[in-house]
């Protein structure tokens, strides 16, 4: 058995040891450690000598987060900051307050712990960089000892130059930069207005093209590249909070489908602190023609690069710039439907600039390619088949590549390839299971998070050899999560001819000849798969299950991993996916007879939520009862990025909108819907839900709208996940089980 086999069988050992919980106490035990996620290990990194591994935890029950090392050589892990003592001497303390702009960060990334929910190191691994309520802290990491960029407006997206010597960031819209030497703070640039922000990413780049950072650091450290946004030609929302009355709506710059984005610029700013205001250069590229930008990349010994799009997202450019103002390009991307973002792609290979990786999906399927620094093709890295999915480490010295990915969808593996070529990837992880993998500057020492349907998140440490050899098991970052409170009783199938993958979960007292009313657990759109072997998504289920159903989910066509095709078979109408999702369920009836398909119940959230209640509306042959969480109701209200790529512009595919918007079948409604929204959601505003609550009102139908005050497009508060529990469970209950 191979080193990495071994920890697995380690990780189910010790997860089943755990003294489990009442199965009537998991609702309220899976809401307070945050679906089982608190206590583990989260954004590991290995410092650059590969001698430790950072990490942040939190206790099991608690979203509050502090910063652990892990010693290679011993396997000892010690504490070494909480926030209580980093600002114990700051005149700081109580309750985290965070400002507007940082909880709209954090809604982007979908952040919801507290404390330090992000640090950063130094290239040299000396100094530590830790953001906290809107402060910045620097910690010498052999002594501990801080000290505190100058107190004010609030810090977003704070980041170290890559010589450690100074920090970026952003306060009341505009970038600064911190000297740490002089201690002194220093304005780079001015907002023209409220709406124009330098140095953040507008909001399509944050929701939907993967892209978080606003500036970026020159490799020498005397410049940043910056963007530019503005937001005054967007649409402006007000949102508003029901629940408080005195406080004013908030205006919001939402671009729906069809509507104007923000204009996004490029600027190149020099850092010299003898220079009293620098002048800004601004990098040109045809904007008219390609609008979005949607990644840069400033590597060392490479020239600034970056990628921008077409409005329709069926053309991509790479470009570079020598930072004076003119671009030239590299190598452009064509798609009929649409071209997908890679955001760990383009990588600059070594200090040389002479060769650089760049994925494709030209040939069917996502692949890697080394290309030159002309962008012209080298070889190519990896086979459609291979199932590439992101970059994860790149070592110039040995011509190592490290990347993630796999052919079959349900699980994702750490693979290890040539950059010379000769050779097919060779496969670093075993077993049937997902892993995302994090590998240090030593390209040695990586950290790997394991999942499996027989155990929840395990984190272990490796050494990589540098020729593709198996790698070396050196220890576990150590958790204090709470153990899985029952197994699960899950299997994963291929059923239809397009090869669907479902999960069926069973009740763990189910009987054989036994006929069980049938739950649906469906998201079914692009960017996400739900059957995967991850135990965190099977216990939910499970503990639906456990009341007397089967739970089913099934990841039809439009999902990812797949190939080209697959993906691109929703443009231009998103219903298909309900065809998809009915033709599967009717193939797990015919294969699996205890699935009593007169019985069925579908739930979702966001697209999930969409689809569950299209589900009810347009097919009450097959679904009985209906649960729909923050649906997107008319895709015309939902954002340009995201619609547009699938839809096309509203002028354009009139038919495709209307056959994907829930009001075009609200008359129709014959099955019970309830409808769960949060009021304050910035990414599918509560007026989605009000809107279907109007026409169902219209057409004389019974509308049920579950309202949580205050709340956005996620649900970190345990309370509340709970009672929504609850009320899933009795819904369905009500209807399937009467």
């Amino acid at each position: 058995m191979r080193p990495f086999a071994t920890i697995l069988a380690l990780f189910a050992l010790s997860a089943a040891a755990g003294g489990p919980a009442r199965a009537e106490e998991f609702s309220r035990l899976r809401a307070v450690t945050r679906n089982f996620t608190h206590g583990r290990p989260q954004r590991p990194l290995p410092t650059p000598d590969g001698k430790a591994v950072l990490f942040l935890r939190s206790p099991a029950r608690s979203p509050q987060l502090s910063l652990y090392q892990f010693d290679v050589a011993s396997g000892e892990t010690k504490e070494l900051l909480t926030p209580a003592t980093l600002v114990a001497g700051w005149g700081a303390g109580g309750e985290e307050q965070l400002s507007p702009e940082e909880k709209a960060r954090r809604e982007r990334m979908r952040v919801t712990g507290r404390g330090f929910t992000s640090f950063a190191l130094s290239d040299d691994g000396a100094t530590l960089l830790l953001p906290l309520g809107g402060r910045v802290f620097l910690v010498d990491r052999a002594t501990l000892k801080a000290e505190a960029l100058p107190d004010g407006a609030p810090i977003l997206d704070p980041r170290l130059s890559p010589d450690g010597t100074k920090v970026a960031y952003v306060r009341d819209r505009d970038l600064y930069v911190y000297d740490r030497a002089a201690r002194r703070e220093r304005r780079l640039t001015t907002s023209a207005h409220a709406l124009v922000t330098n140095g953040l990413a507008e909001f399509v780049a944050q929701e939907e093209m993967g892209r978080m950072e606003g500036f970026w650091w020159a490799p020498d450290g005397k410049a940043l590249a910056f963007e530019e946004a503005d937001a005054r030609p967007v649409e402006t929302l007000h949102l508003g909070d029901a629940l408080h009355p005195e406080r004013a709506p908030v205006a919001t710059p939402y671009p729906r489908a069809g509507g104007a984005n923000a204009k996004v610029r490029l600027g190149v700013i020099a850092v010299d602190k003898k220079a009293p205001k620098a002048a800004i250069t601004w990098i040109g590229w045809d904007a008219a023609r390609l609008p979005y930008l949607c990644s840069v990349r400033w590597d060392e010994g490479a020239p600034l690069t970056l990628v921008v799009m077409s409005r329709d997202q069926r053309d991509l450019e790479l470009l570079v710039s020598d930072g004076k103002g003119t671009t030239r390009r590299l190598l452009a991307e064509h798609d009929d439907a649409w071209l997908n973002l890679d955001q760990s792609a383009p990588r600059w290979v070594g200090k040389t600039g002479k060769e650089l990786l760049w994925s494709t999906e030209r040939g069917g399927g996502w692949a890697l390619e080394l290309r030159g620094a002309d962008g012209a093709l080298v070889r190519a890295l990896t086979a459609p088949a291979d199932g590439y999915r992101a970059i994860v480490d790149v070592d110039a010295e040995a011509r190592r590549l490290r990347f993630a990915g796999g052919p079959e969808p349900t699980e994702q593996h750490l693979y290890d390839v040539s950059l010379d070529g000769g050779g097919a990837p060779a496969r670093l992880t075993d077993g049937a299971a997902v892993h995302a993998a994090v590998i240090g500057r030593d390209h040695r020492t990586a950290v790997v998070r394991t999942t499996t349907l027989d155990a929840l998140a395990r984190s272990a440490v490796f050494t990589l050899d540098g020729k593709g050899g198996p790698p070396r098991a050196v220890g576990e970052l150590p958790q204090v999560a709470e153990a899985a409170p029952f197994p699960v009783r899950a299997e994963l199938v291929r059923v239809g001819a397009p090869q669907y993958r479902a999960a069926l979960v069973r009740p763990r007292t189910f009987a054989a000849g036994k006929r069980y009313p049938v739950v649906v657990d469906v998201y079914g759109g692009p960017h996400h798969l739900h059957v995967t072997r991850d135990l965190h998504r099977m216990l939910g289920r499970q503990w639906l299950a456990d009341h007397g159903f089967i739970v089913v989910a099934i990841d039809g066509r439009g999902t990812p991993f797949r190939d080209r095709a697959w993906e691109r078979h929703i443009r231009g109408d998103f219903a298909r996916t309900l065809d998809d999702q009915v033709e599967a369920l009717v193939e797990l009836g015919r294969r699996y007879p205890e699935l009593d398909l007169g019985c069925v119940g579908v739930y979702g959230w966001s697209f999930g939520g969409w689809l569950s209640a299209l589900a009810a509306l347009k097919r009450p042959d097959v679904f009985h009862v209906a649960v729909s969480g923050a649906p997107v109701v008319d895709w015309r209200d939902y954002d340009t990025f995201y619609t547009e790529r699938y839809l096309g512009l509203p002028d354009k595919n009139g038919d495709g909108y209307k056959a994907s918007s829930l009001l075009s079948f609200a008359g129709g409604l014959r099955r019970p819907l309830a409808l769960i929204h949060g009021t304050s959601d910035d990414n599918v505003f509560f007026f989605h839900t009000l809107k279907l609550a109007d026409a169902l009102l219209r057409a004389g139908r019974p509308v049920e709208i579950l309202a949580l005050p205050g709340l956005t497009h996620m649900v970190p508060d345990p309370t509340i996940s709970e009672a929504l529990d609850r009320h899933l469970l009795e819904r369905f209950t009500a209807v399937l089980k009467p």
